[in-house]
């Protein structure tokens, strides 16, 4: 199924969506944000890995950074952190440049590993996206975490890619009714840069905009 642009959702979203839906929805659907210590750094972590203006070559690895990736299949679009294009004659031409490359998408992340696998299909969405734009297979990828200092590597097999494709066609339901689901409690809330904002403790039977109105409701009785 091909998706229309002006339908587009942001790859980023991704992270969130598996992270926790009512926390994709309260961003994406309803336009709620709220920084808190862990978003203010990863956004300083983020700026220091995209730099548009950034081109290098390192031995036989081209070097880019903040490259805008989108993929109609999945109806993504967004930034990649940092792609290298590694030489490989089974890979593509780059117009400017001898030989063939295939592109490995770098995903930058504060913190380290986590128990889930949000950034996993961030970044295996960033490398489906590459593969649609260049036409060309992506086998690997790597995330690199701030606290650890190490870049660890993934591969993108066939359960992954699924699950990404899963995750995409979900947002786009979600997103199409305008639906955020009700509140879902657990130790992850603690950590959440929207708590006063999902307020989870009072509206586990709400949604935000029902909370709002019955709040608004009760002030003018």
């Amino acid at each position: 199924m091909i998706i229309d642009e002006d339908d587009f959702l942001l790859i980023s979203g991704i992270q969130h969506f598996a992270f926790c839906r009512r926390q994709w929805a309260l961003i994406h659907i309803e336009q709620q944000w709220q920084e808190n210590l862990r978003t203010v750094e990863g956004n300083i972590f983020h700026e220091k890995a995209h730099n548009k203006l950034s081109f290098e070559k390192r031995r036989d690895v081209l070097i880019t950074r903040g490259l805008p990736v989108s993929s109609k299949e999945l109806g993504l679009f967004g930034v990649c952190d940092v792609v290298e294009f590694h030489e490989n004659e089974n890979g593509i031409e780059l117009y400017g440049h001898k030989g063939k490359f295939i592109p490995v998408p770098v995903e930058y992340k504060r913190g380290s590993p986590k128990r889930h696998n949000a950034d996993k299909l961030q970044l295996c969405a960033q490398a489906l996206c590459l593969e649609e734009m260049f036409l060309c297979r992506i086998h690997k990828g790597f995330l690199y975490y701030g606290d650890t200092k190490h870049r660890f590597e993934l591969n993108f097999d066939n359960n992954i890619r699924n699950e990404v494709k899963q995750v995409a066609k979900e947002m786009h339901e979600y997103f199409r009714r305008r639906y955020t689901p009700k509140v879902r409690t657990g130790s992850f809330c603690n950590t959440c840069s929207l708590k006063d904002i999902c307020l989870p403790k009072l509206c586990k039977s709400k949604s935000v905009d029902e909370y709002i109105s019955d709040f608004i409701k009760e002030k003018a009785e």
